[in-house]
């Protein structure tokens, strides 16, 4: 019976590969999101490491490469893979630039690998091997063919040998391997299904501390606060040790439905308003408001903060008030009432009077789209490479996916800041189509198991592929019950975890520095007397958290390991209001532990598990006070923690960490 008489009777889903001799299958790559829908995410300098499942019918040998493209480059860099154990095999390479990086793999059976495994067991059961060696000599003539120059030459000689009288000795010898190894026959090697990408980022993208100001309370004395304020307030966040200064909306005001203090729903003419209620007379989203300045102050604010070592964050809220020209220019991009109003932003029960939300179903959604870019391209004309967005899970995913990749052709360096507080696979998705960072729930995780339970999630899954969390202890809109009865002791627990939990972190200030935690009504997450109503003036004298704020930033500017979030890594204690955990640089060398007291209240005590190699007693030294501890190596050591004075250790322990599995855990 020919073929393709029998090729003609199977089932009409039965299709013949392009290349049935390719026999090796790749899956369960990691990492892929989404099967490669998506990018991972990485800044320049890190490592991607890649593993997959690579395996073959029969008994024979593989052997495969990771491949690399880096962005502007024509030709794939290779690196081998190495078998981990159970058909599973690694590899990395190391991002050099920004922009969209591509891996790949490809994996081959080894016929001179499978061919020298087989000749070392039949010398060591004592068998004939001459025959065999007369079979490895045509291995190695073909692969001469393959190679060029000197390995040409070498491999054709080495064939020779290898019919003659010293094959046995050079048949398994390192010089050799080495050769066929650099030359092996991947004409029938399975490669991957899909190119998979990688976007790669500047440093701060992962690392950053940010410092949210409100420019109109910037004043030295109780007035409206300018630009020029703002300038003078510089030195100041540069000594906290931030390095992001975060500017809620800088645009005019309108007055249509103006908010007065405490969201009250009648203002006086003498009321500032809420920011957020953005464009008037004056302008819109690309206009300042002009009691702060102009632009050239503004510019001269980026300019001064740029000198210090500090970025500039804007605020990106893609919404208007009803004085906003767009208002009168576009009444298409709003959605009306049927008495033919236009709707006011809502989140039942809250009411947002004085908010117009655009509305991304209308029919000229694309010119809407186009004036929403050319906003975004406007402040980075004025030097803003940073932006925090507001709510960007009311505005459609595909919006973002589309405005995020115009970004990343013409800005690379723009980094996006997600303040979406949402469901987690709202917040997840919006990752994955571009922002660079994401607020979290950070703020309402405060136990020991909650707080576990939520990093290994953002640090042990394939969630840290794509989503890079902002820690904030509080916001212009989060006071948290915690903040609200634990005053400047919660305050600073909270401050140690957002710091050293997380890479990035941000506070709102000076309210949090200052203890400023009167709530509207106890229980509930609103300031009384809220700087998003009304202008607040600022005693920056007063003692609060500016020693342990420029500690905490200090220890994170000089330690790598606090630099990341991939090696968090919990420990343990016996007392649940301890929480302690450890951060490691990617080298190892570099080891920071933390132990904080989750109780405002009360003094804890209790023992710490810190996984190092048994040995010698090591001084741990703190990095928020200079104390020294001797510590015992391998065992468990005691700490005690009264947030009265000290809310927690950050410890430089000058030993290595056991790796986990090795440590009883």
């Amino acid at each position: 019976m020919r073929l393709d008489d029998v090729a003609v009777n199977l089932p009409a889903c039965a299709v013949c590969p392009p290349d049935g001799r390719r026999r090796v299958v790749i899956e369960r790559v990691e990492p892929e999101i989404d099967g490669g829908r998506f990018p991972i995410k990485r800044v320049v300098g890190e490592q991607v490491v890649v593993e997959a499942d690579v395996f073959a019918d029969g008994h024979d040998e593989i052997a495969g490469v990771l491949q690399h493209l880096a962005p502007g480059e024509m030709e794939w860099q290779e690196t081998p893979l190495r078998p981990l154990g159970n058909d599973r095999w690694r590899a990395e390479f190391r991002v050099d630039r920004m922009g969209c990086h591509r891996y790949c793999l490809e994996a081959w059976v080894d016929p001179f690998h499978t061919w020298s495994r087989d000749l070392l067991r039949r010398i060591e059961a004592g068998q004939e091997v001459e025959p065999e060696l007369l079979v490895g000599a045509e291995l190695v003539a073909e692969a001469a063919v393959r190679a060029q120059g000197q390995d040409r030459r070498a491999l054709a000689e080495l064939a020779e040998r290898l019919r003659g009288p010293e094959g046995r000795s050079l048949a398994l010898s390192p010089e050799l391997a080495w050769l066929m190894a650099r030359h092996p026959d991947r004409r029938h090697a399975t490669r991957y299904e899909r190119e998979l990408e990688v976007w790669v980022e500047r440093p701060r993208a992962r690392f950053s501390a940010w410092y949210e100001m409100f420019p109109r309370s910037a004043a030295p004395e109780p007035r409206h606060g300018t630009f020029r304020d703002v300038i003078a307030r510089l030195p100041y966040v540069a000594d906290l040790g931030f390095d992001v200064l975060y500017l809620p909306p800088i645009h005019p005001i309108g007055h249509t439905n103006r908010k007065g203090p405490n969201n009250l729903l009648d203002a006086s003419p003498e009321d500032v308003g809420s920011p957020w209620a953005i464009g008037g007379p004056e302008g819109g989203h690309t206009a300042v408001h002009p009691r702060l300045g102009t632009l050239d102050d503004f510019r001269q604010l980026v300019r001064e903060a740029e000198r210090l070592g500090i970025e500039v964050a804007l605020d990106l809220a893609f919404q208007t008030s009803p004085d906003h020209p767009w208002v009168r220019q576009h009444p298409e991009w709003f959605r009306r009432r049927p008495d033919g109003s236009i709707r006011y932003a809502e989140n039942p029960p809250k009411r947002y009077q004085d908010v117009y939300p655009l509305d991304f179903e209308t029919e000229a959604w694309r010119e809407l789209w186009q004036e929403l870019a050319r906003v975004v391209e406007f402040w980075i004309e004025q030097g803003v490479r940073i932006f925090r967005v507001d709510n960007p899970h009311t505005k459609p995913f595909a919006f973002w996916e589309w405005l995020i990749a115009g970004l990343r052709q013409r800005h690379p360096e723009v980094i996006l800041l997600a303040e979406a507080f949402a469901r987690p696979k709202v917040m997840y998705r919006l990752a994955k189509l571009g922002f660079s960072q994401s607020y979290t729930y950070f703020a309402w995780r405060n136990t020991a198991q909650e707080l576990r339970e939520y990093f290994t999630e953002l640090t042990r899954t394939p969630v840290r592929e794509y989503f890079r969390p902002s820690l904030w202890p509080n916001t212009p809109d989060i006071l948290t019950e915690a903040l609200q009865q634990g005053g400047l002791r919660a305050s600073a627990i909270r401050l140690v975890l957002a710091a050293t939990l997380g890479a990035s972190y941000g506070i709102y200030g000076p309210v949090f520095e200052l203890g400023e935690t009167r709530p509207l009504v106890p229980g509930r997450e609103e300031y009384l007397d809220s700087e998003k109503y009304q202008l607040r003036h600022w005693d920056l004298g007063q003692p609060g958290l500016q020693d342990l704020v420029r500690r905490l930033n200090r220890a994170r500017r000089s330690h790598p390991a606090l630099q990341q979030d991939r090696t968090l890594r919990f420990l343990r204690t016996d007392n649940e209001q301890l929480l302690a955990y450890a951060k490691a640089s990617d080298d190892g060398a570099d080891v920071v532990v933390a132990v904080v007291n989750l109780d405002w209240r009360w003094r804890q005590s209790g023992w710490v598990e810190v996984p190092v190699a048994p040995g010698p007693t090591y001084a741990v030294s703190d990095l928020l006070d200079g104390a020294v501890y001797e510590w015992r190596a391998g065992e468990w050591n005691y700490v005690e923690l009264d947030p009265e004075r000290r809310c927690a250790h950050l410890l430089a322990v000058p030993r290595p960490l056991v790796p986990e599995g090795q440590d009883g855990t």
